[in-house]
């Protein structure tokens, strides 16, 4: 698929699936802005994406910020006239007993996977309604939205409003001509193969563990100006893991 003089924001994208799904848009020709709270890291994934021909711009950004927010979509318009496509990556998680974990942490985890969502959707709509396309947003949510192991509390709770807010996005912002999906990614593995085992595999429908890049594929599909007719949705991809009946033998 072509993005060429497409901008793009992706949140989250020092890392994981955000540094794949950053890399596949300036694959693709794409304006890419890298939003990341990681200096570091997220100068470290500016350069190899400028080292391999893309146009990127990394702005350090805490997303749970408003402030920050703001300042993230006002530099991309600056800099680049326009926006047309958001990647709502950004997340965290604490997996503690729910009876231990503080009001604290608890907030922290939705602030920064779910409150970001509309604070980032917010800011960038303004700008996506004076398109003549419009634009495209993607909520990256997960598969523990529909399901969960025990002490995923604020986790579960973030993306299940992740998906909630996805669809309703979707209807409001339908005037301004912006689509808004979620996917929902399943065992997506960042590391090196090599850590993963043939049970780990078979556990899935597709036989093998999920990639940065299969979510990467997935935002291309639902960005793409041509499937339009796609909106409110939670696509979930995660080699079929989720629809696999398990019996204890």
């Amino acid at each position: 698929m072509e993005f060429s003089n497409k901008v793009v924001i992706v949140t989250g994208a020092a890392n994981g699936i955000g540094r794949g799904v950053a890399h596949a848009y300036a694959e693709a020709g794409a304006n890419v802005v890298l939003a990341d709270v990681d200096l570091e890291t997220g100068n470290q994934t500016t350069e190899e994406i400028r080292n391999r021909g893309g146009d990127v711009l990394f702005i350090k950004t805490d997303v749970r910020k408003e402030e920050d927010v703001i300042r993230l979509v006002n530099q991309t318009k600056q800099t680049f006239g326009k926006i047309d496509i958001l990647i709502n990556n950004a997340g965290k998680g604490v997996f503690k007993f729910p009876l231990e974990l503080t009001i604290e942490e608890w907030d922290d985890v939705i602030h920064t996977n779910l409150r970001s969502v509309f604070l980032c959707s917010r800011e960038v709509a303004k700008y996506m309604r004076e398109n003549e396309s419009g634009g495209a947003i993607v909520n990256i949510a997960s598969t523990r939205a529909l399901m969960s192991e025990p002490n995923s509390e604020a986790y579960a709770a973030s993306k299940g409003g992740i998906v909630a807010i996805t669809h309703a996005l979707a209807a409001s912002l339908s005037e301004e001509r912006i689509t808004v999906n979620a996917i929902s990614p399943g065992w997506i593995h960042n590391g090196d193969d090599s850590q993963l085992t043939a049970i780990d595999h078979e556990q899935h429908f597709s036989k093998r563990v999920g990639k940065p890049s299969d979510i990467a594929r997935a935002c291309l599909y639902l960005t793409n100006p041509e499937n339009d007719f796609v909106t409110g949705i939670n696509l979930v991809v995660d080699g079929g893991m989720t629809r696999k009946m398990i019996y204890e033998e």
